[in-house]
């Protein structure tokens, strides 16, 4: 049985699909991300509150998610941590 993702895991997940995309719409993060739509919900809903990623209307109307200032710094920050712990063999 695959091991579950942590939450900081599936934020990182999250943060980094739509950093590599620079925009994404909604459905193609969902998939991306890997999670039920009632749970992509509650992450996307807690990154918006928090001003990870925002929300623009793209040229044709459609909704499209793109990452802040904050949530790029947090990938950054996450990346050090990782290499921390990677370094240490834990």
């Amino acid at each position: 049985m695959a091991k579950k993702r942590e939450r900081l895991d599936v934020i990182k997940d999250i943060l980094k699909v739509i950093r590599d995309s620079r925009q994404i719409k909604p459905t193609r993060l969902l998939y991306a991300s890997n999670l039920s739509p009632q749970m992509f919900k509650d992450y996307v809903d807690e990154l918006l509150t928090k001003n990870f990623v925002k929300t623009e209307i793209d040229k044709n109307d459609k909704k499209t998610f793109s990452l802040t200032k904050k949530g790029n710094d947090f990938l950054d920050q996450y990346k050090i941590i990782e290499n921390f712990i990677e370094n240490f063999g834990l």
